[in-house]
């Protein structure tokens, strides 16, 4: 979503390197720059010139470091500064002190409050909650199902006591769902109500009067992050008829230039809670100002990349893996590659995790070139071999490889380059996980591989070294010791390790130990 103004903001900073200091005229074209490229992403226009005029101060100021060179003041400046107009910290739900939480969601429609009600239902379900959704969108017609299919996928009852489709007081189901909570013995409450095209004052009444029945702990007004400049219009008109606690962006996947998500906050003054970002129930995470800012710039999303990973990771798994290649246990095999390759396809597309890595929109058009079909084809090569083969794909000959390729639907190459690869990767990640370091890169301290320093020779066998010092090498050798037993006495005998037994007194049943 934010391509565009990642890809201006780079070229920004990109015009700043090679410069010694920063000059006024410098910091003026930066700005004006900035400017551009705020405009072009559709960030309103009262928060593109707040932006920049902090921006231009700050750069003059004194609080640069002189450690950093001007584009990484810039940098540092445009990213502190974006974290202040996307919230500053990150917007935890409060929960109710006794009772059900009650979360209302509240938007136009369209902007997909029903399937994010299943999404902040699963997010709580894994927060160790018990939410119930409640169905008070009976306007839209089969919103109720809607509501009962997504709730379905994600494990979440649903309260739905009227059809829909135009029948029903959807104030009557939201008193009846405070109710049905307490009974069920449910935590968290989420209403999903109705929305409309536009704003109109029949849409704003209803959800008053919802708001009114329930006396919602958190009101989160639903926006699609898609529709630019509207958005933060219908955010203000919301907030004037209705209010609301938190924002929360869905679509965040498309292709918009996303300047509400910079606007909102600075408009409206109610921070961004949550982002949804594709069409999976498990798309959906709590909003972080400073990694979208990162992401912004270009500097990747590394701590949620690891979050992900901790939740997809079977650590069990792992530990066996890491074990194979440490070589204690056993051989790594193409069986444990493909367990690997599926987890890491927990985490999503393989384009959006590269995505979150720093300095990847470098290769924003490669990544959107990646097809994600070439992991199923790997998957059908390797499970169209027999168990010895995947367990040792040294066995695979000319007839075999054809055979698998059949098999598979793909060419004899494509299993070559799989096998190939398979050992190359497996030949690097016993070496890392050795301590060895990347084949080919130099050592780095603490860890093994890479160019060994020069040793010094050892001395040569059978021969004493010999001092320096004339006066050391005139004095008389001392004479050698006693050649006997290592474990005997000093002066070379035998024991008797039976009588060395007895004098021990050793219990009986150890005896047989000594013969």
């Amino acid at each position: 979503m934010f391509a565009t103004l990642s890809d201006r903001l780079a070229d920004t900073f990109k015009n700043l390197r090679g410069k010694g200091r920063l000059s006024e005229a410098d910091i003026d074209a930066t700005a004006r720059e900035i400017r551009i490229a705020l405009l072009e992403a559709d960030v309103a226009l009262p928060v593109v010139k707040e932006f920049t005029a902090a921006v231009k101060e700050r750069a003059r100021g004194e609080e640069v470091s002189g450690a950093l060179n001007p584009a990484q003041q810039v940098i540092k400046i445009v990213n502190e500064e974006l974290v202040s107009i996307l919230g500053g910290e990150t917007r935890r739900l409060r929960y109710a002190k006794s009772g059900p939480t009650v979360i209302m969601l509240a938007g136009l429609q369209g902007a997909g409050k029903t399937t994010l009600a299943a999404k902040l239902a699963k997010y709580l379900k894994d927060q160790d909650k018990t939410p119930v959704l409640v169905a008070c969108d009976l306007q839209r017609p089969n919103a109720v199902q809607q509501l009962q299919v997504n709730g379905q996928r994600v494990g979440v009852p649903v309260f739905a006591p009227e059809p829909g489709n135009g029948v029903g007081d959807p104030v009557s189901v939201a008193k009846a769902s405070i109710e049905h909570a307490r009974r069920s013995l449910h935590d968290v409450v989420i209403v999903d109500t109705a929305g409309r095209l536009g704003v109109d004052a029949e849409m704003m009444q209803q959800a008053a009067d919802i708001r009114d029945a329930v006396q919602p702990d958190e009101v989160l007004f639903v926006v699609d992050a898609m529709i630019g400049q509207d958005a933060v219009s219908t955010a203000q008109a919301f907030l004037d008829g209705v209010g609301f606690d938190g924002v929360v962006l869905t679509k965040l996947d498309g292709d918009a230039r996303g300047g509400a998500a910079l606007s909102i906050r600075s408009v409206t003054g109610k921070p961004v809670m949550f982002a949804s970002s594709g069409e999976k129930m498990t798309d959906f995470d709590v909003f972080h100002p400073d990694r979208m800012a990162s992401r912004i710039l270009d500097m990747g999303d590394v701590m949620t990349l690891i979050e992900q990973a901790e939740k997809a990771f079977d650590a069990e798994q792992a530990e066996k893996a890491a074990g194979k290649l440490l070589g204690g246990q056993g051989e790594f095999t193409l069986d444990d590659f493909l367990e690997q390759m599926q987890q890491v396809r927990k985490l999503g597309s393989l384009s959006s995790i590269l995505g979150m890595l720093p300095g990847m929109g470098q290769m924003r058009e490669q990544l959107a070139d990646f097809d994600e079909r070439s992991i199923d084809r790997i998957q059908a090569i390797i499970q169209s071999m027999t168990p010895a083969e995947r367990a040792n794909p040294k066995i695979i000959d000319g007839s075999r490889r054809a055979r698998i390729a059949k098999g598979c639907g793909q060419q004899v190459s494509d299993v070559n380059q799989l096998v190939d690869r398979f050992f190359e990767a497996r030949k690097m990640m016993q070496q890392m996980a050795k301590g060895g370091g990347i084949p080919g890169m130099p050592g780095m301290p603490g860890m093994g591989g890479g160019r060994k320093g020069k040793q010094k020779p050892a001395a040569r066998k059978g021969k004493a070294r010999r001092s320096g010092n004339p006066a050391k090498a005139a004095q008389p050798k001392p004479a050698p010791a006693a050649k006997g037993s290592p474990f005997g006495s000093p002066d070379g005998q035998p024991v008797d390790y039976e009588k060395a037994a007895k004098d021990l007194n050793l219990p009986s049943d150890l005896s047989k130990y000594l013969r």
